[in-house]
């Protein structure tokens, strides 16, 4: 009798066996197929992971499978290896993880509708290919990487290309991709955000006209997600473009992985399975033994450290050269200790904008804060807007008239008064991007003004009515957040003036630096990129700082190395490696005493070149009315890391804990 042994989506560490109807024909080629299962007192879908003779369970005892969904190829070995890995180095529930891997509609054993009526059809090209563009001329530095690079088509490599911004990375990789399909693969290209997706799906496709290219982000409609999924497993797309989620696309033919941004943050998933997209798709590339491509203008110090380092993983391909523009942006500190700001910008800044104006030039002044101020308090008692269920402030978002927490979403309108003592003159207090349009607005009553933040740009519909305004020329001032920061081409952008950067420069988070630089040169990149020359001022309490004066000389080599030699002197990533056991509950001495269970349980069994450090309370401690803690493990080893975790990780499954208490371990953290 054959067994089926399947992979569920439960928190759960293990897989269930179950037997099938002895007139069910199944063999090893139904491994990596959905399969409908009972389990309690319903059914779900989960995936085949075996099929064995024998149980340790008695067969009698084992409920009977239902229905196999055979309508489809099965997910191959590779794609099972891929997300056992992850299973297996993030800590996670094997079922979870497939059950992330896949989209909506599969993981519930639904077919698109495409699918059902023609399920054996391939995906069709374009019925009328077009003839492709005359291709730009390659920059001598273009084309060495693409030569260094396509050298090592067939095998794995792994090639950081530090390219600063305006290089033409884009095109290098657009010459890769030409060459993988060339040879009859696929490429997958990642990139940090959905907002990227759509401008680069244009940029390839109208490259490639006659090839087979499909977007998988987490913005598509499920169905549009499955066909997705789906012509990838069939081997009918030629590139695909995607958020982090693509990383788990089965490509059947994969020739080339690029991960564009490859410093970005968003990269890291920060609920569920907490994996790296980008380390993930290094391993893929390993596994499939094809070139990884990870770019960046500011690479990101780990990436930096296995690229410069004698032996490192990575070999390092550099663009130093900007592709059309002559030179970079002029960037220049504005030291604001001794001036008194005029809307909280200083009179270089405002007489710099009016300069644009008159040349019909277009700014951006970039504020990582959006709303219109964030706190409103009363200076007669004290009282500010906090949010009940976080440790934050409500936001005032002046638009529409609301206080909004930005770590949980609650909102209630604006207090007419102190609720406190009942003054009537409370204050909104320090700027986001909602105020600086409106002083903007009086100082410049002319300018056409367009704020640009996830308030104003919430849909796909509104983010490209905005990026076409900005393109055709609608818009004089751009106000924007971190959304404008990277990957897009404004040619009559010639001026960034960036406000509010100060605060990053102290912060506790260790990485705080490292952001603060990446932000602030990825946006300072967005001027002078065509023919008119960029500038970028800087307004800083700080102007002999370090930070900005490796940005005033765009020499990031000289920042990294200052960063990494720092860690090394702390015992930092990269020359350490962590995990974080974080653990939420109503009350935080509930989560801190599970912690101390926790340290309990692995002191007594620590092996050596483990560090464990004493439980403390998150930055942000409650969020969404749960109090949160952390327990961070720590070892100069990443084989001795993943050694101990998973017998402790067991011992901690075992705890009887409250129900009201959940925890959750985050490998190579990134928040903290």
């Amino acid at each position: 009798m054959s067994i089926l042994r399947v992979a569920l989506d439960l928190p759960l560490p293990r897989l269930f066996d179950y037997r099938v109807a002895a007139d069910v024909v199944v063999g090893r080629e139904d491994i990596g197929r959905c399969v409908r299962v009972p389990f309690g007192r319903g059914e779900k879908t989960g995936i085949i992971v075996d099929v064995v003779a024998h149980s340790q369970q008695p067969v009698e005892k084992l409920k009977l499978a239902g229905a196999i969904f055979r309508e489809l190829p099965p997910l191959p070995a590779e794609w099972l290896a891929l997300t056992e890995f992850c299973s297996r180095y993030y800590q996670h529930p094997l079922g979870e993880v497939m059950a992330l891997a896949l989209p909506p509609y599969l993981r519930r054993g639904k077919l698109p509708a495409a699918r059902k009526e023609k399920t054996a059809t391939r995906l069709p090209a374009p019925s009328a290919p077009s003839v492709p563009p005359a291709l730009p001329t390659l920059l001598p530095e273009q084309a060495q990487a693409v030569a260094t690079i396509a050298a090592h088509f067939g095998r794995y490599a792994a090639f950081l290309l530090h390219g600063i911004t305006g290089s033409g990375k884009t095109e290098v990789y657009l010459r890769l991709i030409a060459e993988t399909l060339a040879q009859g693969k696929q490429a997958l290209m990642l990139v940090p955000e959905i907002a990227l997706t759509p401008q680069l799906e244009g940029r390839v496709a109208a490259r490639f006209p006659a090839a087979r290219i499909v977007s998988a982000h987490s913005g598509l409609a499920e169905a549009a997600r499955a066909r997705g999924f789906v012509a990838a497993l069939e081997g009918d797309i030629d590139i695909l473009l995607g958020t982090r989620l693509a990383v788990f696309a089965p490509m059947p033919r994969l020739g080339l992985i690029v991960v564009d941004e490859e410093h970005d943050a968003s990269f890291k998933q920060q609920e569920g399975l907490r994996y790296s997209a980008r380390d993930v798709a290094v391993w893929r590339a390993h596994q499939r033994q094809v070139p990884i491509v990870l770019g960046s203008a500011t690479p990101a110090l780990e990436s930096f450290y296995h690229a410069t380092t004698p032996g490192g993983r990575y070999q390092h391909v550099e663009l130093t050269r900007r592709a059309v523009a002559e030179a970079p942006p002029t960037v220049r500190c504005v030291d604001t200790r001794r001036e008194k700001l005029q809307d909280g910008m200083s009179a270089a800044l405002l007489a710099a904008i009016g300069e644009r104006l008159e040349r019909q030039e277009q700014s951006l002044v970039f504020l990582n804060r959006r709303g219109y101020a964030p706190v409103l308090a009363c200076p007669a008692c004290g009282w500010v807007s906090r949010c009940r269920r976080c440790a934050a402030n409500k936001v005032v978002h002046l638009a529409d008239k609301r206080l909004r927490c930005h770590h949980c979403g609650l909102e209630t309108a604006i207090d007419r008064h102190c609720p406190t003592c009942g003054n009537l003159d409370i204050h909104a207090f320090g700027r986001g991007t909602q105020r600086l349009e409106e002083n903007l607005a009086t100082r410049f009553p002319s300018a056409r003004i367009l704020r640009v933040d996830r308030d104003s740009a919430n849909t796909p519909a509104k983010w490209r009515a905005v990026l076409t305004a900005i393109h055709e020329g609608h818009a004089d001032i751009l106000i924007g957040t971190q959304m404008l920061a990277k990957g897009h081409d404004f040619p009559r952008l010639t001026l960034v003036g960036a406000v509010g950067a100060d605060a990053a420069l102290f912060a506790a988070d260790f990485r705080a630096p490292e952001r603060l630089f990446s932000q602030l040169m990825q946006v300072g990149g967005r001027s002078g990129r065509a023919s008119l020359p960029g500038e970028v001022l800087i307004q800083t309490e700080y102007p002999q700082h370090p930070l900005y004066q490796a940005l005033v000389a765009h020499d990031y080599a000289r920042f990294a190395q200052s960063q990494l030699e720092e860690r090394r002197q702390a015992g930092f990533p990269p020359f350490t490696f962590q995990a974080m056991l974080r653990a939420e509950a109503r009350q935080l001495d509930d989560a801190l005493e599970f912690l101390k269970q926790a340290a309990a349980l692995a002191n007594a069994q620590l092996p050596a070149g483990i560090s464990l450090y004493d439980p403390v309370p998150m930055r942000m401690y409650r969020v969404m009315a749960l109090e949160r803690a952390q327990l961070l493990v720590e070892s100069a080893s990443r084989p001795a890391l993943q050694g101990f975790l998973p017998q402790w990780v067991e011992q901690l499954r075992a705890l009887r804990t409250s129900r009201q208490l959940r925890w959750h371990l985050d490998v190579d953290p990134q928040e903290f």
